[in-house]
């Protein structure tokens, strides 16, 4: 990763700031987004990086001019928890989707034409074992979340012959501010398992070194989601337990 032009959204805290810290100690150009400019700029100084706050969804370009004019490493890190059911707001849908989802589509938008014609380029979403499973009391969350995983997949098997390198990162519980602000479900499902954001990034690392899609911090998460593959009745009877258990708490 030495002199790497590195893009991280949603780096001002969590997950994405301590993928921005490992990316800088190994040696890389990187870019710190977040909506929040104090929050860029804050993690920015501390690694010697440079700051690019605002929407992850427009980011690219400025970020390209940033580091130089070239993005070799973006990481679709930004994202929305959003809870509730079917029955949620419309726009906590929309926006839902919007973040989680339509935000990488952009980037891979505007990064892949580059990236096809030098033959190389490494995308990284960071989607969430929700991703692969589901989790209860957040129906848009886990929904888009499967979006994004679903789009990863998407890059990858139709791009990977052509150069191009891509990483779903799909970790359970994360002690950050998204965690806690998942209430009484996280409690319940991810608090237990909870790692540190910083594990996370090792995790990334060890798959970059081993050139795979798929990344999980919490490697239980394998079994899981072999169950619900290959029984899915079962998984889905046994995640129903977990929300009755979750709205007897209530």
């Amino acid at each position: 990763m030495r002199d790497k032009a590195v893009v991280v959204t949603g780096a001002g805290a969590g997950i994405g700031a301590a993928l921005a810290r490992r990316f800088a100690a190994e040696g890389a150009r990187v870019a710190v987004n977040d909506l929040d400019p104090d929050k860029a700029k804050a993690v920015a100084e501390e690694i010697g990086a440079v700051a690019v706050p605002g929407d992850a969804s427009a980011v690219v370009e400025p970020a390209r001019e940033a580091l130089g004019g070239t993005v070799d490493v973006y990481c679709a890190n930004a994202g929305l928890a959003s809870g509730g059911t079917e029955a949620a707001d419309e726009q906590v849908w929309a926006t839902a989707w919007d973040v989680n989802v339509m935000a990488h589509v952009r980037a891979a938008h505007a990064l892949l034409p580059g990236w096809l014609e030098r033959g190389e380029g490494r995308f990284v979403s960071t989607v969430s074992a929700a991703g692969l499973l589901t989790m209860v009391g957040a129906a848009p969350y886990s929904v888009t979340k499967h979006g994004a995983y679903a789009f990863a997949e998407w890059l990858s098997l139709t791009y990977r012959h052509r150069g191009i390198k891509v990483h779903a990162i799909c970790p359970q519980g994360v002690r950050t501010d998204m965690l806690t602000a998942s209430g009484s479900a996280g409690e319940l499902v991810l608090a237990p398992g909870a790692i540190e954001p910083e594990e996370v990034a090792e995790a990334l690392f060890a798959g970059i070194a081993d050139d795979r899609f798929l990344i999980l911090p919490h490697p239980e998460v394998a079994g899981y989601y072999a169950a619900r593959a290959s029984d899915p009745d079962r998984w889905l009877g046994n995640m129903n337990h977990i929300q009755q258990k979750w709205e007897a708490a209530q």
